[in-house]
């Protein structure tokens, strides 16, 4: 898909398995299961889904999956599959990892930024994208070095801090004008100053939602995910933004459904409801 100057592609990095009814938060597991089965252990299987954006000047990575090296006890945990990865996705295009300009991290949760780092043969990480300007709002990068006991969790400095000790992170503040086609938006219900990245060209959008909406399956209003720290935030979110993607037709783009790319949304007497799905872009 073409916006603007930008050719836009989409990158599988794994699946990971995650509790559905964290997922799905106050919503019972019979209506949550309709769309997102679950395993034996109640997990349901989510993508790491990256976007690609190259022009002729630049290859923008949107954010780099959970990553990899991580021990026994979490992959098992968390289900990790890496029968796909980010680097094989990447040299299927015929891309190598110094040839990324740019990486927009939505936040710093490890299923976003593990993959922003590789490690050494003595375990220190080093910038897997080691020409690549880092980009992250502020707010999320100092929660992320000192997040709460409720979320602490989801968070590895070892994947990020070396990215700061290099030099390659930038900060943004609040909604922020990437430049003519890209813009960060900044929304604060799912963690502290998460970003969405909006690719436009005035003709075509599409809304990479991260987890503000990280499944078709979230789309109506009241499927909020229990990690949320702040719900009734990410429903105010969801309205303001839905709401968007209705009146200007925008297309969005998930990074955890494991069966469609993306969606675009109708507004009915029941609410907002996916109306087309699609499989690539």
């Amino acid at each position: 898909m073409k916006i603007g100057k930008y050719e836009v592609s989409y990158l599988e990095t794994g699946t990971l398995g995650l509790d559905g009814g964290a997922m799905f938060g106050v919503i019972p597991k019979p209506l949550w299961e309709r769309t997102n089965p679950a395993d034996e252990k109640n997990r349901i299987t989510l993508a790491a889904r990256c976007l690609l954006l190259e022009s002729d000047s630049r290859k923008i990575l949107i954010d780099t999956g959970a990553g990899q090296s991580w021990d026994e006890k979490f992959n098992k945990i968390y289900r990790m599959d890496f029968s796909n990865t980010l680097f094989n996705s990447l040299n299927a295009k015929g891309i190598k990892p110094e040839e990324i300009t740019d990486v927009l991290l939505t936040h710093l949760h490890f299923d976003h930024v593990g993959g922003a780092v590789v490690f050494d043969e003595n375990g220190k990480p080093l910038p897997a994208f080691p020409n690549a300007k880092y980009v992250i709002q502020k707010g999320q990068y100092e929660w992320g070095l000192n997040p709460s006991l409720r979320d602490k969790a989801s968070y590895f400095p070892n994947r990020y801090v070396t990215l700061f000790n290099e030099g390659l992170l930038n900060f943004v503040e609040g909604d922020t004008q990437f430049d003519d086609e890209i813009e960060l938006l900044e929304t604060n219900g799912h963690t502290d100053s998460h970003q969405m990245v909006k690719i436009s060209d005035g003709n075509e959008t599409l809304l990479y939602c991260a987890d503000l909406i990280p499944t078709a399956g979230h789309v109506p209003l009241p499927y909020i995910m229990g990690y949320d720290l702040r719900p009734l935030a990410t429903l105010e979110e969801k309205i303001k933004y839905l709401t968007k993607a209705v009146d200007e037709n925008w297309k969005l783009i998930f990074e955890h459904d494991p069966e469609n790319i993306g969606v675009t949304v109708k507004k009915t007497d029941k609410g907002f409801v996916v109306d087309e799905r699609f499989k690539t872009l």
